[in-house]
């Protein structure tokens, strides 16, 4: 009996490697198993978030409206700056901010001792030279005047001596007058009959020298004149007056303050109206041309408005746009007044629309996650869209009627193919 407990038991070979197999075959089935659970999740990429942190909107057939939204402000149709020409110390304040001026209303005076002085060496330099300007034009004048007495009195004296001549020549024939006195009256005529040629011939010379000297001086008498009054306007430009009439806005000075030349002082603006300006989304810039039209709301009455003026500077992802009233500007605006409105780009089209949300800032309408039958979820697909506004999307190509997409942030959904929307 003890030698039979004591003997080992042996299981039979065959049974052994039947299980060996069996797990084998266990673990390649699992490992085949894991493998296609992983191909499969990779291929199908998904993001899991609440349902009620999305937003959901259907594409249905309907009426785009092809508008931008405005957000304007009033600002005046003109206004005329204030800028000091001179500059120096404030001496007095004439006018105030919010006063309304008449044109070439006085409204700061200004002290400037240095260009005073400069204004009194100028004025005596140019006073000094036009004074030399016109002695040498009156010395013009006397040449000309002695020159035509010169030649008058060799006329004269030729009629006086071939007189004298005359009579000498009866008289020396009775013995009545001597020779020596008949000579010198004929060749005192023969001297001024030579002479007279001559000194039309200098005076001739003279004039044409004159004439061509005196629109020259004339015109640098001129020249001076004009630089001593443009000197003298130096002075008046001390006082600061009124372009136009309108109303001063902008101008604080106070008495004894230093303002330099060409520094802003204020601003006027006439009673022209008002316009408005407005930041447009830079996606508009190739669609908004001058001429087009919108509106906006002053008071809850829509006024008309057609586009003046497109800057086409983009800044902050925005440009600008000018806009004037069509017709009278409100009487109850304001400058710098925010107004809404909408500035039409084109015309109404029938087709399938979206409503416009954050998901377009991400995917440039190219890509949207569609919505499944049952609500649970969205699959990335491509779309083709056309036209945009404020408030719609028109989808040309990707979607059918009545399908749902999200059209909330679309933060976190570039990598993913599919979102699972869950309680």
């Amino acid at each position: 009996m003890t030698q039979l407990m004591d003997t080992p038991l042996s299981r039979p070979v065959w049974r052994s490697r039947r299980s060996l197999l069996l797990a084998g075959a266990a673990a390649a089935i699992g490992v085949v198993v894991l493998l296609g659970l992983n191909l499969a999740t990779g291929a199908r990429s998904s993001l899991r978030t609440p349902a009620a942190s999305v937003t959901l909107a259907a594409a249905t057939p309907g009426v785009f409206h092809d508008f931008t939204t405005l957000r304007a402000k009033v600002v005046p149709r003109d206004v005329v700056y204030l800028d000091s020409l001179e500059g120096g110390q404030v001496a007095q304040v004439l006018a105030q901010a919010g006063d309304v001026v008449a044109a070439g209303q006085p409204l700061v005076k200004f002290r400037n001792t240095q260009l005073e002085l400069e204004v009194l060496d100028r004025e005596g330099r140019l006073s000094e030279s036009i004074t030399q300007l016109q002695a040498y034009e009156k010395q013009l004048e006397d040449a000309r005047v002695a020159n035509e007495k010169a030649a008058a009195q060799i006329d004269y004296d030729i009629v006086r001596l071939q007189r004298d001549a005359a009579r000498a020549d009866t008289l020396i024939a009775k013995g009545y007058v001597p020779r020596q006195r008949y000579e010198a009256v004929h060749d005192e005529l023969e001297h001024n009959r030579r002479l007279l040629p001559l000194q039309a011939s200098i005076n001739r010379e003279e004039e044409m020298l004159r004439r061509r000297q005196l629109p020259q001086l004339k015109a640098e008498l001129a020249n001076l004149q004009a630089s001593l009054a443009v000197a003298r306007s130096k002075l008046d430009s001390l006082i600061l007056r009124a372009p136009v009439a309108g109303k001063l806005a902008d101008m604080h000075l106070n008495l004894g303050e230093i303002r330099n030349r060409g520094e802003r002082l204020g601003q006027i603006v006439p009673d022209s109206g008002y316009k408005i300006e407005a930041r447009v989304d830079e996606y508009y810039l190739d669609r908004v041309r001058v001429g087009q039209t919108g509106e906006v709301d002053v008071g809850g009455r829509a006024f008309p408005l057609r586009v003046t003026r497109v800057d086409p500077q983009v800044k902050d992802a925005t440009f600008q746009v000018e806009l004037a009233f069509e017709g009278p500007s409100p009487r109850e605006i304001t400058s710098g007044q925010a107004l809404e409105g909408r500035l039409t780009l084109g015309g109404d089209r029938n087709g399938l629309v979206l409503p416009a949300g954050p998901f377009l800032e991400r995917t440039g309408g190219d890509w949207v996650m569609v919505l499944d039958a049952g609500g649970h979820r969205a699959e990335k697909r491509r779309i083709k869209i056309g036209r945009r506004s404020a408030e719609q999307v028109e989808v040309l190509s990707g979607l059918r009627p009545g399908e749902r997409i999200i059209t909330s942030d679309y933060t976190g959904f570039d990598k993913v193919e599919q979102v699972v929307l869950t309680n």
